[in-house]
C-alpha cells in the first residue's frame, strides 16, 4: 500500500482491512509504503502499530512518486518470501468488500485484476483510464480493460518475473507491471468487477497536468519495457519491430 499524506485516511483505510484481511486470509503482512509524508501519516502509522500488531509494517522513504513507491512494495514482498502480492491504494477507494472473491478465484489464476465497472472518484478519471487503455492498445498492441487500477492480486513468480523488465525509475510502475504481465502468455488472467469509491478525505497529490505529463514521459520511455519483436503492435511491419528493438 503506496502511502502520501494519508493522515487523514490511513486509521480507518488500515482498521477496515484489517478486519475483512482478519477473516478472509489471516496469515497477511500489511507494508505501508510511506512515501515522504508531509503531513502526520508517519506518526499515525506509528501508533497504529501498537493497534494492530506485526503484522502492519510501516516503511518510511524519501519522496518518489506513486509508481516508485508501488515497486518499493512489490520487491519488499517478494524479498520477504510471500506467495501472493496485492496492492491497493491508502485513500479509502479501494472497497474490502471484493476482496474474499478475488482471494477464492487465487488458485486458478496467476493475476486476478479489478476492472472498475463503477466509480465515484469523478468522471476525469474515468477519461483518464480509457484514454490509458486505449493508448496501450495502440503502442503495445495489448488491450487491458483498466491498466492503472489500484486493486490487483498477483502470483509472486508471476510478478517477479514481469518485474525484471521494468526500470526502477518508472514513475507510472502500475500501468508498465500491468503491461508486463499481460504479454506474458503463459499468465492465467482474471478480471472481477469492482466498484471504486470516492476519495474518503483529504486531497488527491496528483492533479490533472502531473497526470499528462508522467502519461507523455511513458509513452517516451515505452520501448524500455517493449523490446521483444511479438509484443509489437500487428500494424507494424515486421523490419520496424526488428529495428526498434535493435
Amino acid at each position: 500500500m503506496p502511502v502520501y499524506n494519508e493522515a487523514t485516511n490511513i486509521t480507518s483505510v488500515l482498521r477496515e482491512w484489517f478486519a475483512v484481511l482478519d477473516k478472509t486470509a489471516s496469515n497477511f503482512v500489511l507494508f505501508a509504503i510511506n512515501d515522504g509524508s508531509k503531513d502526520n501519516t508517519a506518526a499515525t502509522l506509528a501508533s497504529l502499530k501498537s493497534e494492530l500488531g506485526q503484522r502492519l509494517v510501516a516503511v518510511n522513504k524519501e519522496n518518489s512518486g506513486h509508481g516508485r513507491s508501488c515497486r518499493a512494495g512489490y520487491d519488499l514482498a517478494l524479498a520477504e518470501g510471500a506467495s501472493w502480492i496485492f496492492q491497493i491504494d491508502s485513500d479509502g477507494q479501494c472497497d474490502p468488500g471484493f476482496f474474499e472473491t478475488f482471494w477464492k478465484s487465487r488458485n486458478d489464476y496467476d493475476c486476478v485484476f479489478g476492472f472498475r465497472r463503477t466509480r465515484g472518484d469523478g468522471f476525469g478519471r474515468l477519461v483518464i483510464s480509457r484514454g490509458c487503455r486505449i493508448v496501450l492498445w495502440l503502442i503495445g498492441g495489448k488491450y487491458l480493460k483498466d491498466a492503472n487500477v489500484p486493486y490487483r492480486l498477483m502470483r509472486a513468480h508471476a510478478l517477479r518475473r514481469a518485474l525484471r523488465g521494468i526500470p526502477m525509475e518508472f514513475d507510472l510502475h502500475n500501468i508498465a507491471l500491468a503491461f508486463a504481465l499481460k504479454r506474458d502468455p503463459q499468465l492465467r488472467w482474471k478480471h472481477l468487477s469492482i466498484h471504486f469509491r470516492a476519495r474518503q478525505g483529504g486531497e488527491n497529490s496528483i492533479n490533472y497536468r502531473k497526470i499528462a505529463a508522467m502519461g507523455l514521459k511513458f509513452v517516451r520511455e515505452f520501448r524500455q519495457i517493449n523490446t521483444h519483436e511479438d509484443s509489437y503492435p500487428w500494424w507494424r511491419p515486421r523490419w520496424a519491430r526488428r529495428r526498434l528493438a535493435s
